[in-house]
C-alpha cells in the first residue's frame, strides 16, 4: 500500500478518530463514575480541532513567502503533519456545577457519551466503506 495514497490517509484519519474515540469513552466513564467525588474536576478529550488546524497549514499556503537567507531564520509559514498530533486528556477547572466542588454534570456527560458513540459507529461505518470499495475493485 502506498503510504502517500488517498485511501492510506482516508484509512489513518479514520483509524486516528476511532481510537479518540475509544480514549474519550474511557474518559467520559471515568467522569461519570466519580460524578459524587467531592472536588473532582471532569476531563474532556481534544483531538479533532487540532487535527483541522493540521491539515489547515497543509492546504493554505501563504501568499507570499518569505525567503530564507540563513538557516538560522524563522519562516513565516510551515505545513505541520496530521500525524503528529495526539489526543490531549485535559481538566476542567473552569465550571462548577456542584457545591462539594465536584464540575460533573451527568446528564451532559450522557450526552457527550452518546454522541461520542454515535461518532465512533459512523468511523467504523465509514472504514467499512473504504475497504468495501477496494473489494469490489480487486473483484472487478
Amino acid at each position: 500500500m502506498m503510504v502517500n495514497s488517498t485511501f492510506a490517509r482516508t484509512i489513518d484519519m479514520l483509524h486516528r478518530g476511532m481510537s479518540t474515540s475509544s480514549l474519550r469513552q474511557g474518559v467520559i466513564a471515568n467522569n461519570l463514575a466519580n460524578a459524587e467525588v467531592p472536588n473532582f474536576k471532569r476531563s474532556d478529550v481534544t483531538f479533532e480541532a487540532e487535527v483541522n488546524r493540521a491539515l489547515d497549514t497543509e492546504r493554505r499556503r501563504p501568499a507570499l513567502e518569505l525567503t530564507l537567507t540563513h538557516e538560522n531564520h524563522l519562516t513565516d509559514w510551515e505545513p505541520r503533519d496530521y500525524r503528529e498530533v495526539m489526543p490531549r486528556r485535559v481538566l476542567d477547572y473552569v465550571s462548577q456545577t456542584n457545591n462539594n466542588g465536584n464540575n460533573v454534570d451527568p446528564e451532559e456527560e450522557f450526552n457527550l457519551l452518546l454522541k461520542n458513540q454515535l461518532r465512533y459507529m459512523l468511523l467504523a461505518q465509514s472504514a467499512a466503506y473504504e475497504f468495501g470499495q477496494v473489494s469490489l475493485a480487486l473483484r472487478g
